[in-house]
């Protein structure tokens, strides 16, 4: 057994039953989505009452459509201006990289707008907005995703922090 293995279950053994069932079946949740480090999200979930689970999946879900979407065959191609780059000679590899790079750049300042929801905005309006986790019935949880643009490079289902991106 590994120090994260045991770490895991040292920490598990001290839940009570029902804390001990949800914190089992969120490591299992988080290793079938891919989570390398499944056990920390799912102690972070139960430690601290954060709902990590809708938080990965809504920033994993980001990384493979909105940025590394760009990479699917075709999928620049629909893009007229691409195409016309590709067509006068453009490598596609330093096409499909500017796509994705803008694109993180597009996603990491919705999600950091969306992160300051209560910060007085540019607007001098005097409202705000909370992205918030809700139940299978789309009811809201009353637990926000705060700081989702601090997780988002971790989110790289590469597992290099987008830093592929900058090359």
């Amino acid at each position: 057994m590994d120090d994260t293995e045991a770490t895991w279950q040292s920490w598990l053994s001290g839940l009570a039953p029902s804390r001990r069932s949800a914190a089992q079946s969120l490591r299992t949740q988080f290793e079938a989505l891919g989570a390398a480090d499944a056990p920390d999200w799912a102690r972070s979930a139960i430690d601290e009452n954060q709902p990590q689970l809708a938080r990965f999946v809504l920033l994993r879900s980001l990384w493979r459509g909105a940025i590394d979407g760009w990479a699917d065959p075709g999928a620049l191609e629909q893009v007229a201006a691409a195409q016309r780059l590709l067509d006068a000679g453009a490598d596609r590899d330093d096409l499909v990289l500017l796509a994705r790079a803008v694109a993180y750049e597009a996603v990491f300042a919705a999600v950091d707008e969306l992160d300051s929801g209560t910060d007085v905005n540019v607007s001098g309006v005097d409202v705000g907005w909370v992205v918030m986790e809700s139940g299978e019935d789309g009811t809201p949880t009353g637990r926000p995703l705060a700081a989702l643009h601090e997780d988002l490079p971790t989110m790289d289902p590469s597992g290099h922090d987008g830093a592929d991106l900058w090359r």
